[in-house]
């Protein structure tokens, strides 16, 4: 059974992404679901993710956590594995996290992976996989935040957009506060299969995704060959 994880640095709905997604799947017409609890469910967010699902060959859906038993009766776990795709929104990644657990969707969510349902996201909805990485979701500065850690390694999605995002992740590895790992361009993705990088995708030329590690007391960054896709 692949284990499949797509990640990419900004949050925002695009067609090539989520397409990318839906073919990972290997279905003609995959369920795929959007969970945007980071983002407070969002109205205009999910709006946005049906108009780009309308561009694709996909059964969208929503997974709200603002429910009640009366009128929901399908566990979290029984539609998260009825899924083919799970993509995570951005927003608030502290918040989203600490949601979850208390209502076991992280549960449901590492056992849909490991039966091939196909995850993935940006920013909150990327740095949720990893292990950790630095976030903005509590007050006055960027702080680290631990992930479910479905891959063992850290992550830094906005890499090249917010200044302080790829200095601090630097700082970070070097002291040992987070793990080697990957970090995305808004506009760039990373396909990983069972935990190992499988390829790089971009919208443009100008956005790369990287492995970040230390090495004798230095950074080193390397640019992840990739592949353009529109």
């Amino acid at each position: 059974m692949k284990k499949q994880v797509l990640v990419y640095g900004s949050g925002r709905h695009t067609v090539p992404f989520l397409r990318y997604m839906a073919e990972a799947t290997g279905k003609d017409r995959p369920n795929l679901c959007f969970i945007p609890t980071a983002s407070g469910e969002d109205r205009d967010y999910i709006n946005s993710f049906h108009e780009v699902c309308s561009q694709i060959n996909v059964v969208p859906h929503v997974m709200s956590v603002w429910i009640n038993s009366y009128d929901q009766k399908e566990s979290f776990e029984e539609i998260i594995s009825n899924m083919d795709a799970i993509v995570v929104g951005g927003g608030n990644t502290l918040n989203m996290l600490a949601i979850w657990k208390a209502q076991g969707i992280d549960t449901a969510l590492k056992n849909a992976y490991d039966n091939g349902v196909v995850m993935g996201g940006g920013s909150a909805g990327s740095l949720c996989w990893f292990n950790g990485g630095t976030t903005d979701s509590r007050p006055k500065e960027l702080s680290i935040v631990k992930g479910m850690s479905f891959i063992d390694k850290s992550h830094c999605p906005h890499y090249n957009s917010e200044k302080y995002r790829r200095p601090l992740y630097h700082e970070n590895i070097l002291s040992g506060k987070l793990s080697e790992g990957y970090a995305c361009d808004d506009r760039s993705a990373i396909h990983f299969i069972n935990e190992e990088v499988h390829t790089s995708v971009s919208l443009d030329a100008d956005n790369h995704s990287y492995h970040v590690y230390s090495k004798n007391g230095e950074i080193v960054e390397n640019c992840l060959p990739n592949s353009i896709i529109s």
